[in-house]
Formats: structure tokens, sequence, C-alpha cells
């Protein structure tokens, strides 16, 4: 018979994360200019994480040929002892912790390679703190395309977007939102929005990122077409162009032809006059847009963060 002593063990790693005598590491944590210094054994940070393993492999000894000293920037203190600590112990505890630091130290993590401990934050979040979420709707979209790691919270969000777009599309952030994750948004079918207000904050989104480029799109030159086309590669086409109404390709995309595939211009032409003739561009399906839901939209704005 196989007994398990796991507690004592964990009990045994803590008192070995407070030895100070018999350490070889030290880790000095930069936040803001705010410094803060932590001692660590090299035998457990390797084995315990990937991130550490890299690091200290390409770490020379700088005390006495013993001693290796790793400094980690832009990580609060906080958070980073707490990940300390789940090195050593194996053990987190939510029930007292700030949902916005449980946030934070699913991040952090991710960064230190920490899966197991990222991808269960992760599920906590989800499970048991959604309104916070909620709450914190942006703050938590943006973080996580930048870490691109995080799929389920990215199902969590896109299912919420695609019933209640404007909570991205009409935030004072939306452009800066990370190119992936509108990406990520305009591939679902089901996202609750007009072809026509996809296009117009698909093109308002691209022009945002190239400051430099003319208020007046009167003055733009090929040069600045170009740039925009550019920059919208990816996005342009993820839109249903086909399923755009006449006057709207007309009054909305004709003024930016030229940033289109010439073979899709020429066949959204050819489908405004003869609609029933076959074109060579792909045609994307329709929107599955439930009524409804396009109508309690316009009454649902992002909750205030507090």
């Amino acid at each position: 018979m196989k007994y398990k002593f796991l507690d004592k063990l964990s009990q045994d790693f803590s008192e070995l994360f407070d030895d100070k005598e018999d350490h070889n590491v030290i880790i000095e944590v930069d936040h803001e200019q705010n410094i803060k210094t932590f001692t660590a054994h090299s035998a457990i940070l390797r084995y315990r994480s990937p991130y550490f393993n890299k690091e200290l492999k390409n770490t020379v000894p700088s005390i006495d040929d013993i001693i290796k000293t790793i400094t980690i920037q832009n990580i609060p203190a906080q958070i980073f002892e707490i990940i300390l600590k789940y090195i050593y112990y194996g053990i987190i505890d939510t029930e007292n912790i700030d949902t916005k630091i449980i946030f934070k130290l699913m991040i952090a993590a991710n960064e230190f390679e920490l899966w197991e401990l990222s991808m269960k934050l992760e599920s906590h979040l989800i499970q048991f703190e959604s309104s916070w979420l909620k709450t914190h709707f942006f703050l938590v979209y943006r973080s996580i395309f930048i870490n691109n790691k995080f799929k389920n919270l990215e199902n969590f969000c896109n299912d919420i977007i695609v019933k209640y777009p404007n909570i991205i599309f009409e935030s004072t952030e939306f452009t800066s939102l990370h190119e992936s994750a509108l990406m990520s948004i305009l591939k679902r079918d089901d996202l609750q929005m007009t072809e026509s207000e996809i296009w117009d904050h698909v093109i308002k989104w691209g022009i945002a990122q190239n400051p430099i480029l003319p208020e007046k799109l009167e003055e733009w030159s090929d040069e600045n077409f170009t740039t925009l086309k550019t920059t919208l590669q990816q996005c342009l086409p993820l839109i249903r162009y086909f399923h755009i109404p006449n006057s709207v390709v007309m009054d909305k995309i004709k003024p930016y032809k030229k940033i289109l595939d010439k073979q899709l211009w020429d066949d959204l032409k050819q489908h405004l006059m003869l609609p029933d003739r076959s074109i060579k561009s792909i045609i994307l399906p329709p929107r599955l847009i439930l009524t409804q839901e396009l109508s309690a939209r316009e009454n649902c704005a992002p909750e205030k963060p507090t």
C-alpha cells in the first residue's frame, strides 16, 4: 500500500522557504523602480518552473561563485511573493485575496510557465468571479490577448462580445485593442452587429494605428491607402462584404476601394448590378443575427469598475 504525506512535505518546504541561510539564488523584483529582494534555492526553482530553469542556466554566479542573481521586471513584489510561496508550498489560497490580485497572479503564473497554477486561476475566475471579469472587461480582454494563452477566458469574453459588441466597439479604448483580439471577434458568425457597423469600426481601428494619415479622406495619397491596407490585411478578409446593402457599399466601402483586392472590388460592383451571376471571390456566410439580441445590445453598457 502506498502512503502519501503531501501535507508534511508542503510544511517542510514552507520552512525551507523561510530559511535565509542556505539559499543560493537572489531574486531582485523591480517594479516601477521599487526593488525588493527575495532569496531562493536553485534546485527548487529549476524543477518547479521552466522559466527559472532557463534563467538559472543563463545566469553566471556573482558572489563567491555560488550565488546567482536574477532580476525580474514589471511584476509587483506582492504578486511575486505569492508566486514564490506557491513554488515552495504547492498551495495557493484565493479566499482572502482580492480578485484583481488573483487576475494578476494568473498573468504572472503564465509568465513563469507555471501552467497548472495559471489554468487553475483561469478556471477560478470564470467560475467564481464572472461579475468582476465583466466589470473590468476591457482590462481582461486586452490582457489575455497580449499573453495569448488563456483560451477559456478568450471564449468567455467572446461569448459576451458577440451578444453585446458595444462593450468593445463603443469603448474609448477600442482602438488600443490588439489585432489578434479584433480578428477573434470578426471571425464569429454570431456577432450581433450589422456588417456596415463592423466595416466602420474596422476602418476606425486601422486609421487609429496610423496617426500620420490625413484626417480628410480626399487628401489621401495612394501611399496612405497602401498603409491602411497593410495594417488591415488580416482583418479585411473577415468582413462579409456580399451581405452589405448596396447603398452602404457605395457610401462607405467605395471611398476605401483602394484598400481592397482588385478582384474583390470588381466582384462587389458586379454583385450590385447582377447579384445572380457567379463571382470569383469567396462569399462568407451571413452572420446569425438575432433581432432580439441586436435590439437588446443597444441598451447594454459596460459596467464601470469599482
